[in-house]
């Protein structure tokens, strides 16, 4: 029977997008990410599910991420790879020093269920609640929109605050009608998000081939896959449109240079919503977006993250 081995990495929050992506990257099947946060935030009406969580799996300090590898999969210089990609994140600016891996074997017959007791459903806004795809989940009101999500996929479960921030960014900007491009739409979420907060044609890009299978599953979760137009393309790369906004949740570096694109695509007036910044880089960012021509309209913050909401001058 075929075996299969954990990879359980304990690291900084800040990283978690980055060693995700890594994980996926070497192969991993499908990624989890739990934290203090996600024990303290249980329902608490839930005796049941309360006494069957462990308290003692969930970190005090940073977030453990982990990863699922099939054995026969695993090469003699997998570790080698593994450790010189997380290091390799210290050139941005992560603080990745302190991090450190533990393995485990896990039966054919668990390891698909092993992650899923961490994950429940996330109200992100008053009308926008995640929920992963096995929930039983009953809306609380009748104005309240689900965002079906599998985790198991990874590339951003709706959990991490720089999700939550450009979701939040989005139903503060969006009217209804939008023509809108998710730039490096990983699992697809803010993709999704725009389409049930009224956007009349979405364009969602990202330049990881796993990402945007990721995505394209995750959009037919929710019944949404003639609404979307989803693939590779790195960043705004020949991307010849003219839209109303721009949305991009990933690492500062990458959104600096995606700055001068994000103008080109869009309308007199529209808006770049950039999310993913770690509050050292606030002000380079600004400065950035300033110089390019933009008119920085809110900041928003969550934790050590940030979002900002830019707008493109009228003429």
């Amino acid at each position: 029977m075929t075996g299969w081995k954990e990879y359980s990495i304990y690291i900084n929050e800040e990283a978690e997008d980055s060693v995700s992506e890594i994980l996926m990257r070497l192969g991993s099947t499908g990624v989890s990410v739990t934290s203090r946060r996600d024990f303290e935030k249980m329902p608490i009406t839930d005796t049941n599910l309360m006494w069957e969580l462990d308290e003692s799996k969930f970190p005090t300090e940073g977030i453990i991420i982990k990863g699922y590898f099939n054995l026969d999969d695993i090469t003699e210089d997998f570790h080698r790879h593994l450790y010189e990609e997380i290091d390799s994140l210290k050139s941005l600016d992560l603080d990745v020093k302190d991090y450190q891996v533990e393995t485990a074997l896990i039966k054919e017959e668990d390891w698909e269920n092993n992650w899923k007791e961490f994950y429940h459903s996330v109200p992100v806004t008053r009308y926008l609640t995640i929920v992963p795809e096995w929930e039983d989940y009953s809306r609380s009101s009748k104005d309240e929109q689900l965002i079906v999500m599998d985790p198991g996929l990874a590339f951003g479960t709706g959990t991490h605050p720089t999700t939550q921030l450009s979701i939040q960014a989005l139903e503060i900007v969006m009217r209804g009608g939008e023509h809108l491009i998710d730039v490096g739409t990983g699992s697809g979420v803010l993709t999704i998000a725009s389409s049930l907060l009224g956007a009349s044609e979405i364009h969602a890009y990202d330049l990881d081939e796993m990402a945007v299978s990721s995505a394209r599953s995750n959009i037919e979760l929710n019944n949404l896959a003639t609404k979307i137009h989803i693939e590779e393309n790195n960043l705004l790369e020949g991307i010849d449109l003219e839209v109303d906004i721009v949305v991009a949740n990933i690492l500062t570096h990458i959104l600096l240079e995606l700055i001068t694109d994000a103008k080109r695509v869009l309308k007199p007036a529209g808006y770049f919503i950039s999310s993913g910044i770690i509050i050292e880089k606030k002000e380079e960012m600004i400065d950035a977006l300033e110089a390019e021509g933009f008119e920085i309209k809110q900041v928003n913050q969550m934790k050590d993250w940030l979002a900002i909401i830019a707008q493109k001058p009228a003429d």
